[in-house]
């Protein structure tokens, strides 16, 4: 199949974002991979996993080589942690790291973003705080391909294109989130939150040190 543009696919070492990327890969879309690294938050297992899944991933691909993006998340995390409040900590993750999908989508000159979110899932995926963090992004197009698919039925994809035995390797998650996450967060305490934060600054900061490899 023909190419069908460029998109930014979000893979987190996770099951569901290898297998959003593969539904557009399956569509003839060339993917830019992100891959966002929490350290400290997190440890190296989660980074070499997201890596394997893409690999895997480019079998699929009408691309010969796929560029992916590892930006430092950690520092945007303890930025968050320190000057914010902590129930918000998963919706100001996710507004930072859309913003910068949108960044690395310019650059590239992809025609959108492809996240694994699924209704639900976690306390930044329902509905409401879906549509707060939709606003930090103004150019570029969200798809969430498998937003309304049942836990079940990812899983079920994750095997058939072989990702599955790769995202549930042992793996350290993130241990940022707070215990008491805000699900249904407003903009207007959001707005207020990162009132406190270097936005543009932290954005500058992340795409400097961001490394650039293929797979």
């Amino acid at each position: 199949m023909a190419s069908s543009g460029k998109v930014v696919c979000l893979v987190s070492g996770g099951i569901d974002s290898p297998v959003a990327a593969w539904l557009v890969i399956r569509k003839g879309c060339v993917p830019i991979f992100i891959y966002y690294d929490n350290y400290p938050f997190t440890g190296e297992s989660t980074k070499h996993r997201a890596l394997d899944t893409m690999k895997k991933l480019k079998e699929y691909s009408v691309a010969d080589k796929l560029k992916v993006y590892v930006i430092p998340h950690g520092p945007d995390l303890a930025d968050i942690l320190r000057n914010c409040r902590r129930n918000l900590t998963c919706v100001l993750c996710r507004r930072m790291m859309y913003r910068l999908a949108e960044r690395v989508a310019k650059m590239e000159k992809a025609d959108a973003i492809v996240t694994g979110e699924i209704i639900g899932e976690q306390a930044s995926q329902t509905l409401r705080n879906l549509r707060v963090e939709n606003t930090a992004v103004s150019d570029t197009c969200v798809l969430r391909p498998v937003v309304a698919m049942d836990k079940v039925d990812v899983e079920r994809l994750a095997r058939k294109i072989g990702t599955f035995e790769v995202s549930t390797r042992p793996g350290l998650c993130c241990s940022a989130p707070p215990k008491s996450p805000r699900t249904r967060a407003t903009m207007e305490e959001v707005m207020e939150a990162e009132g406190k934060l270097d936005i543009e600054g932290m954005l500058e900061r992340d795409i400097g040190n961001a490394k650039i490899l293929e797979v």
